[in-house]
């Protein structure tokens, strides 16, 4: 991170609680708390409730401890962006020093508490999940590969793996789908996003696959990556996690999505141009319901297994 504006930013005032929370990217925040708490509920082994509480607090601050290290790397493309231009540090409110010690303070505060809280199989997955967001992906994968997104989704399908491992103490078949449910969705709702953001990643410079191979492969690519989630997200419904509830939301959903991703190859893009992206963004919304759904899914599956209706 080089830019001299960056060096030279003033401060437009004093940070309140607000940009200080903004700085840990609460909406990713909330989907890290929310994937881990199904891994964590959905495992076969139960967790007293103030630990489970505690382990995804932990889990929940070390989410948001990579997104401030992300805000701290990557404000000099923050502040090119217009979609990120308002974030705390390229609009003056924190410094980047401030975002760097956060960042790390809160990392080590959550690893370790998590271990204290739970196991530490689950404080090594945080840890690493931490390090692959903020050196991997952000600091390497995001300005040099156009696959940043593909591999860089990692990051974001470990919570409930780690979730899992707080209850079990290990990794299994279904934590394993689990992560690659979100491994394998994260690719095509990226790229639904940049077919209609492109000018923001062009204008900073990141290799996205819209900017490196144009919107025509994208397009492409997209639908390569939703036939091959299809049978992953369907075959976890066969498993410990699944059941009549996951199975018919999995297969609804993933006819939809097969259905979006054929009629976004099939778009030119005049026609995209045309009407402003409808189609794409269309996707795009259901690409948030659709990560959503299926861990609902999986949720409602563990809520009912006690009762003798959940599952298989």
């Amino acid at each position: 991170m080089s830019d001299a504006s960056l060096n030279t930013q003033t401060q437009t005032g004093e940070a309140g609680f607000g940009d200080y929370f903004a700085l840990l990217k609460p909406r990713v925040m909330s989907l890290v708390v929310f994937t881990a708490l199904v891994g964590l509920l959905a495992a076969p082994v139960g967790v007293h409730p103030f630990i489970a509480f505690c382990a995804v607090l932990f889990i929940a601050v070390g989410g948001g401890a990579s997104g401030a290290l992300n805000m701290w790397w990557d404000a000099d493309i923050d502040e090119v962006m217009k979609r990120t231009s308002s974030r705390p540090i390229p609009s003056g409110k924190v410094a980047p020093q401030e975002a760097l010690a956060i960042g790390v303070t809160l990392s080590a505060f959550a690893v370790i508490m998590l271990g204290l809280a739970s196991n530490f199989v689950a404080a090594g997955l945080l840890a690493f999940t931490i390090f692959f967001y903020a050196v991997v992906y952000t600091m390497w994968l995001k300005r040099w590969t156009p696959q940043n997104i593909v591999i860089g989704g990692a990051a974001g399908a470990f919570p409930p793996m780690i979730g899992w491992a707080v209850a079990t103490g290990g990794v299994s078949l279904e934590s394993v789908l689990m992560f690659l449910l979100i491994f394998m969705w994260t690719p095509p709702h990226f790229w639904a996003l940049a077919l209609f953001m492109n000018s923001d990643y062009e204008k900073a410079g990141v290799p996205m696959l819209t900017v490196t191979h144009g919107r025509r492969t994208t397009r492409k690519h997209i639908l390569v990556y939703t036939i091959l989630l299809a049978p992953l997200a369907i075959g976890a419904g066969l498993t410990s996690i699944g059941g009549p509830i996951y199975m018919t939301v999995s297969v609804v959903l993933n006819a939809l999505f097969l259905f979006g991703a054929v009629k976004i190859w099939r778009r030119d893009e005049d026609a995209a141009s045309a009407d402003k992206y409808r189609t794409e963004k269309s996707f795009f919304g259901l690409s948030l319901m659709y990560l959503f759904l299926h861990f609902g899914a999986i949720l409602a599956e563990a809520a009912l297994k006690p009762y003798g209706l959940g599952g298989w």
